[in-house]
C-alpha cells in the first residue's frame, strides 16, 4: 500500500473516528444534562480529548515507508 493510499484512508478514519465519538457522546446528552455545569464540562473536556488517544498510532501507519 502506497503512502498515499495510507493518507486518503487515515483522513477518512480520522473524520469517521471524529463523528463516531460526537454520536456517542450526544447519545449520553440527557443524561449528563440534571449535573452540575462544572461536571458537564469537565465531562465535554473529557469526550474532546479522548479521540487524540487512537491517533499517534494511525499517524505513524499513516506516515509510513
Amino acid at each position: 500500500m502506497t503512502r498515499g493510499s495510507r493518507t486518503i484512508i487515515g483522513v477518512f478514519s480520522i473524520i469517521g473516528l471524529i463523528g463516531l465519538i460526537g454520536l456517542v457522546v450526544a447519545a449520553f446528552a440527557n443524561w449528563i444534562a440534571p449535573w452540575p455545569i462544572w461536571a458537564q464540562s469537565l465531562f465535554y473536556l473529557g469526550a474532546g480529548l479522548v479521540w487524540l488517544l487512537p491517533l499517534k498510532p494511525l499517524l505513524v501507519w499513516m506516515n509510513k515507508t
